[in-house]
């Protein structure tokens, strides 16, 4: 692939990356959160009662940003901090009642904005966009896919 090419390509992904996070961004504000919280909302409704560390790890965040984070959320009333049964240095962090009632509405956002993104795509292309996808994952963070035994409908390997 040509230098430019790959550059227009490179543009695209980032292009569409920013645009993807900025049309959650707006539903979510519609609800009250900011960029962010909607993923450690959604990993507490996942596992509630997780450690920060656990979460920045879990995010891929380092954890003075999931600090400031939890410390917002638990200001809205989303979240709370306890204290560790077993280690009282270590907090864990909960879903209020009022977070688990936000969560049906940070999954609609998600969803909506999914929609969006994919609109025009058929079931075919977005399989295709995940393979791809994964690829530039694997590519960027140096690790290897897993090969399946199996072949794709059109009968080449993955």
């Amino acid at each position: 692939m040509a230098k430019a090419d790959r550059a227009a390509t490179m543009n695209r992904l980032h292009s569409a990356a920013r645009l993807a996070r900025t049309a959650l961004a707006a539903r979510l504000l519609a609800h009250g959160f900011y960029a962010g919280q909607d993923q450690i909302m959604l990993a507490l409704a996942r596992e509630d009662g997780q450690t920060p560390g656990s979460l920045a790890e879990r995010l891929g965040v380092r954890p003075p940003t999931i600090t400031k984070t939890i410390n917002r959320l638990q200001a809205q009333g989303f979240v709370e901090k306890r204290a560790s049964s077993s280690d009282a240095r270590q907090a864990h962090i909960f879903l209020t009642d009022a977070g688990r009632e936000t969560i049906r509405a940070i999954e609609k956002s998600v969803r909506k904005t999914e929609k969006q993104a994919l609109k025009g795509l058929d079931k075919k292309d977005q399989k295709t966009l995940v393979k791809l996808l994964a690829r530039i994952e694997a590519n960027l963070s140096n690790t290897e896919l897993p090969q399946p035994d199996d072949e794709t409908e059109e009968g080449t390997p993955y």
